[in-house]
């Protein structure tokens, strides 16, 4: 399958008929929308998140969204930088309280379009979500104000914690992707 770039997101290389879908959508926003990376609810925007992974690959570190009250990957909201892996390393140390983490590959995992829901300061509006790949090194989780909780959780209890196929991508995908691009 053959590999994409788009600038301030990375190289992608699509392998099902969902990512060149996901991926098709993020690159016609991209191209269509000057503020894709802000955060205007009335356009949608790009955002940037972090599956972490525990030092032995076998747990995937996820947070209770104090917002949307859901267990997600860690990430979050571009705020105008155009960088989406700067901005999921950031978002995954702010959120998870470790200290060290590495990224697995300067390749884009997985993108993700999916809609926020309405709440009292904003319209429903969609996240193009860019996710990449990263393992904890060290340091100890705390959660954040953002958070209320975090867990590791294993890859093969996925289920057990959320039904969110945005999360739930993480298992079908890992291994294939950590023996051609890790």
């Amino acid at each position: 399958m053959s590999s994409s770039v788009l600038s301030g997101i990375g190289c992608y290389s699509p392998q099902t008929a969902r990512d060149r879908s996901m991926w098709q959508r993020l690159t016609d926003f991209c191209a269509a929308e000057p503020q894709a990376f802000g955060r205007n609810p009335e356009t949608g925007h790009v955002t940037g998140s972090a599956f972490v992974l525990s030092a032995d690959r076998s747990s995937v570190l996820l947070t209770h969204h104090r917002k949307l009250n859901r267990w997600f990957q860690l990430g979050g909201h571009c705020d105008g930088i155009a960088d989406v892996p700067f901005v999921a390393l950031k978002e995954a140390y702010e959120e998870s309280g470790l200290v060290r983490i590495r990224p697995l590959s300067d390749r884009v995992f997985d993108v993700d379009i999916h809609e926020i829901p309405q709440n009292a300061k904003e319209c429903a509006h969609l996240h193009y979500d860019v996710r990449y790949l990263f393992q904890a090194e060290a340091g100890e989780i705390a959660a954040s104000g953002e958070s209320h909780a975090l867990a590791w959780v294993p890859l093969s209890q996925l289920e057990e914690v959320t039904d969110s196929p945005g999360v739930l991508v993480l298992r079908d995908k890992l291994e294939p992707f950590l023996k051609t691009h890790c």
